[in-house]
C-alpha cells in the first residue's frame, strides 16, 4: 500500500534532544513534524513544523494537540495515555499503543510482563512503601526502583545490606535481586505496522559509578557472535510479545555465566543509540520515523566501529553553557559532535553527545576517552 508520508503530520510528545534528532531525520523525508513539550524553549522549538507549550501529563492539551495531527508517537514516556486512548479510539494512529506505554510508565507492571511471558529478568519483589521494603532484609543485596516517575538514574537505589535500608523508596516500587553482572549491553529493534522487525547489533553501556547515566558506549559489544545473535532474539521476543509498532531499546545484563536478563525497556529512540546517525546504514530516529509512519524499515549494519560519549554539564557549574575543548576534538578524524541546544547547563544535565569512529577497538577506547577529558561543559 502506498502512503503519502508527506501529507501525514506526524505529532511528537516532548520536545527534548531526542526529537530534535527525530527532526533531523524527519527533514529528509519532508515530514511535517508537530512537537508538544512544557518547555517554551525545547530544544526542539525552532526546528518543527508547529510547536506547541503545553503539559504532557494533561488529558486536554494532549487529547488538543493530537487531534491536528495523523500520527502520534513519543519521545518520552512519562505522557497522558488517557488521551491516547481516546484519539486512538477515534482513529488516530498511536504508536507505540498506549497501553504498552501506560504498562512501560510503571517498573512494576512491566516486570510483571517478563514474568508472565517467560522473558529472563532478575528476580524481584514488588513493594509498597518503605516499610515494606525492611521486611526483605534476606533479599539483599537488591536495587530499588521507583515504579513510576524514575528518569535517567533517578529513582534507582542499590541498597547491600541492611544498615542501607533508609535509602529505599517510600513509594509503591519494587526490589530486585542485584546482579553481579559482566556486561550490560542493549539492543534497539524496531517493529512497523506491517509486522516487519529489525535489530541494531547489541552495544555494550559503560555507566557513570555516581549518576547511573551511561558514560561511553562501544558498538559492536566485546561479545561472541552467539550472546549477540541471543541478545538480539531476545529483543525481538520482546517487540513481539508486546505486538508494539515502533522503536524499543532494550537494556540487559550478560551474567557471569552467560546468561542474559532483560533490566529495563524504552518505548523510543534511547541514548543507547545515538552513535547510529554516523556508525550504521540507518540511524534509530531514522528507523522510529519508518516504523511509526508504516514505511520498509531500514538496513540496520555497521558502517564502522563506534563509541558514543554523553557530554554532561560539568559538575558545579550552573548557568548559561560554555563547551571547552571543540575546537581541539572536532579536529579529530572521525569525530561527530552534537549539541542538544540547551541554553542552560547544570550539573550532570545531558548536554550533547559525541560519536566517535575507529575500526581498532583499541584505539577506539582511547580515543573516547581522551574526547572525554577534552570536551568540558562549564557556566
Amino acid at each position: 500500500m502506498h502512503i503519502n508520508y508527506q501529507q501525514q503530520t506526524l505529532g511528537i510528545l516532548g520536545g527534548g534532544q531526542l526529537g530534535r534528532m527525530l527532526i533531523q531525520s524527519g527533514i529528509n523525508y519532508n515530514l511535517n513534524i508537530h512537537i508538544l513539550d512544557p518547555d517554551a524553549n525545547a530544544p526542539c522549538k525552532n526546528l518543527c513544523n508547529h510547536f506547541v507549550q503545553g503539559d504532557l501529563k494533561d488529558y486536554q492539551t494532549v487529547y488538543d494537540f493530537g487531534k491536528a495531527c495523523d500520527v502520534v508517537s513519543i519521545e518520552i514516556e512519562h505522557v497522558n495515555t488517557r488521551a491516547l486512548y481516546q484519539l486512538e479510539k477515534e482513529g488516530k494512529k498511536v504508536f507505540p499503543q498506549p497501553h504498552i506505554i501506560e504498562m512501560i510508565q510503571d517498573k512494576r507492571k512491566q516486570k510483571q510482563f517478563y514474568l508472565d511471558h517467560g522473558i529472563p529478568t532478575a528476580p524481584f519483589l514488588l513493594t509498597d512503601d518503605k516499610e515494606d521494603v525492611r521486611q526483605h532484609v534476606e533479599f539483599l543485596p537488591a536495587v530499588h526502583k521507583l515504579g513510576k516517575e524514575g528518569y535517567d538514574g533517578r529513582g534507582v537505589q542499590l541498597i547491600r545490606e541492611t544498615a542501607e535500608l533508609d535509602k529505599a523508596f517510600d513509594a509503591p516500587g519494587l526490589l530486585e535481586k542485584f546482579v553481579d553482572f559482566d556486561k550490560e549491553l542493549a539492543v534497539i529493534v524496531a517493529r512497523n505496522e506491517q509486522g516487519e522487525v529489525k535489530t541494531f547489533p547489541s552495544v555494550e553501556c559503560a555507566f557513570h559509578p555516581e549518576h547511573n547515566l551511561v558514560e561511553f558506549l562501544f558498538s559492536p559489544a566485546t561479545i561472541s557472535p552467539e550472546t549477540d545473535n541471543k541478545a538480539q532474539d531476545l529483543a525481538i521476543e520482546v517487540i513481539e510479545k508486546l505486538g508494539m509498532v515502533g522503536l524499543l531499546a532494550v537494556e540487559m545484563f550478560v551474567t557471569k555465566s552467560g546468561e542474559i536478563l532483560v533490566n529495563e525497556i524504552a518505548p523510543r529512540p534511547h541514548n543507547s543509540g545515538h552513535h547510529t546517525i554516523e556508525a550504521n546504514f540507518t540511524s534509530q530516529f531514522e528507523q522510529h520515523l519508518r516504523a511509526v509512519m508504516g514505511m520498509p524499515l531500514g538496513h540496520t549494519g555497521i558502517r564502522s566501529a563506534a563509541a558514543m560519549v554523553n557530554l554532561l554539564g560539568e559538575a558545579g557549574f550552573t548557568g548559561e553553557a560554555l563547551v571547552e575543548g571543540l575546537d581541539e576534538a572536532i579536529q579529530e578524524k572521525g569525530v561527530y559532535l552534537h549539541l542538544y541546544g540547551k541554553k542552560l547547563t547544570k550539573p550532570f544535565r545531558k548536554m550533547g553527545h559525541v560519536t566517535v569512529l575507529e575500526e581498532d577497538m583499541k584505539k577506539l577506547r582511547e580515543k573516547a576517552q581522551r574526547i572525554k577529558e577534552l570536551i568540558k561543559i562549564k557556566a
